[in-house]
């Protein structure tokens, strides 16, 4: 059974390995001319690679983790030190560590608290406990129910001071969604320091050691033709063809180069496309539905993402750092982090910005010195004196629309994988799924659809006793 995936990010690239293991034929159609979607990464005039995003990988990650395994890949993930160092703004040029003890969880999150004496006062850490380990203790239904407030409105409840939300959770609000507390929804922070504080290496942190569409996206590739499906670069999707009923009779691709356009036709179809490219190659027969009119809730998050090469090393930390800059989120020195990026004498920094939205019109050189003003103050010995580190080249790359923007009450928009048209799935980190948007999100809907799509043909073939049942891919979520 064929099945066409429009889209070959990690959602897309995920249902078609996963669709594979089923004994399904996927055909992946990409509009660009590259992998990854979200996490896709190009090479300069150099060779050098410069990427959409910093792409870190967490302990809390089952999905993902399986999926590497899967792969034969997981040597590929280098593991840090399990810590979370964050810049300190009132002493420039310094750190503050929250190191995790190789102790049970909770245990080891809350030693790290206690231990750090830098960001918070023991005031601080009696009202962050009070707090947070209620509302872990509450379980998943209750921080579901935290979807109505941002992350600001619900500290505020919970009698935690504002001085505890600019130290730890600006930071960490813009490192998940690119946007701050006073925006995000209370649901994501919780979602994610739920599942830190009660797996032991949940916030443990991992880097690929290279790029993300040459390290982890070629190999789903290899994995999905080596078995008979088909992945396709430079075929980008021009209108979904419906037959009378409303179901989907074809892609309507679009000829590249003076090629005619051409029909892709499949038993199964699905869009791996972002909320936001979704929304506009909605059929108009389907606008009308109730399902399909939920996605006008949705829309993605602006992104800047940046890399600057330096004649010298600036840090040898080996780690993601967290800026506390009101402009940057978080950012690493990828010479130290990433294996393939290599090089003892000279630093590749990696930046997030973060809120991007009055930034993402501007040019790239204005982009380039705000950041290197803020580069000043978390390097100053770097960029002072007689003879100041030198930027030797740079790469910016601007994602109009990336995740989607988690604020309150966009859970109720978010749609199942399985649609109301019978041979029509969607995947992406948007679609409802645990771990909201993020690459494990993506991973997770791209199995969860090839679950339904196998589900759909169980139901649709049930009086077929001759039928050999397909077995549903792993959930690692709920093992």
């Amino acid at each position: 059974m064929r099945v066409a995936i429009a889209g070959a990010g990690l959602a897309g690239l995920s249902c078609a390995k996963y669709l594979t293991d089923l004994g399904y034929t996927p055909i992946v159609l990409e509009s660009r001319d590259v992998l990854g979607g979200l996490v896709a990464a190009w090479q300069d005039a150099d060779g050098d690679w410069y990427e959409t995003g910093l792409h870190v990988f967490f302990g809390a990650y089952p999905n993902m983790l399986q999926l590497l395994k899967e792969l034969g890949i997981e040597d590929r993930l280098q593991w840090k030190k399990h810590t979370m160092i964050f810049n300190q703004p009132e002493k420039p040029g310094t750190y503050s560590r929250f190191d995790f003890p190789n102790l049970p969880a909770p245990l080891n999150g809350i030693v790290a608290i206690l231990r750090n004496n830098d960001m918070l006062s023991w005031r601080e850490k009696i009202e962050l406990a009070k707090g947070l380990v209620p509302a872990m203790l509450r379980g998943q239904k209750y921080v579901d129910s935290t979807d109505q407030y941002t992350f600001s409105q619900w500290l505020k409840q919970q009698g935690v001071s504002e001085d505890v939300q600019q130290d730890i959770f600006i930071a960490a609000s813009k490192s998940l969604n690119f946007i701050n507390p006073d925006e995000i929804s209370a649901v994501v922070l919780l979602t994610a320091l739920s599942r830190f504080l009660q797996q032991k290496d949940g916030s443990k942190m991992a880097f690929l050691d290279g790029s993300p569409t040459e390290r982890l996206c070629q190999p789903l590739v290899d994995y999905i033709t080596d078995r008979g499906g088909e992945v396709r670069i430079n075929a980008p999707l021009k209108e979904i063809l419906l037959n009378e009923d409303g179901t989907v009779k074809g892609f309507l691709m679009r000829g590249l180069n003076g090629a005619a356009d051409y029909i892709e036709t499949a038993d199964v179809y699905v869009s791996a496309m972002p909320v936001d490219v979704m929304k506009v190659m909605l059929p108009n027969p389907w606008k009308e539905n109730d399902f399909f009119q939920k996605l006008e809730g949705l829309e993605g998050v602006p992104v800047i993402n940046l890399q600057l090469w330096f004649d010298r090393k600036l840090t040898d930390i080996d780690q993601l750092l967290f800026s506390r800059s009101p402009l940057l989120s978080v950012y690493a020195d990828m010479s130290n982090t990433c294996r393939g990026y290599a090089n003892p004498e000279r630093s590749m920094l990696e930046l997030v910005l973060a809120p991007a939205k009055d930034w993402i019109a501007k040019s790239d050189e204005e982009i380039l010195q705000v950041t290197l003003a803020e580069l000043q103050k978390l390097f100053p010995s770097h960029f002072s004196g007689d003879n100041p580190a030198k930027l030797l080249k740079y790469h910016v790359v601007k994602t109009p629309r990336s995740v989607y923007k988690a604020t309150p009450g966009r859970q109720q928009y978010r749609p199942s994988q399985q649609t109301p048209i019978s041979n029509f799935f969607l995947s992406g980190s948007y679609t409802m799924q645990p771990y909201l948007g993020s690459m494990e999100g993506a991973v997770l809907s791209g199995k969860l659809t090839a679950q339904a799509i196998a589900e759909g043909r169980l139901v649709a073939n049930s009086s077929n006793l001759q039928m050999q049942t397909p077995q549903p891919a792993t959930n690692a979520a709920t093992v």
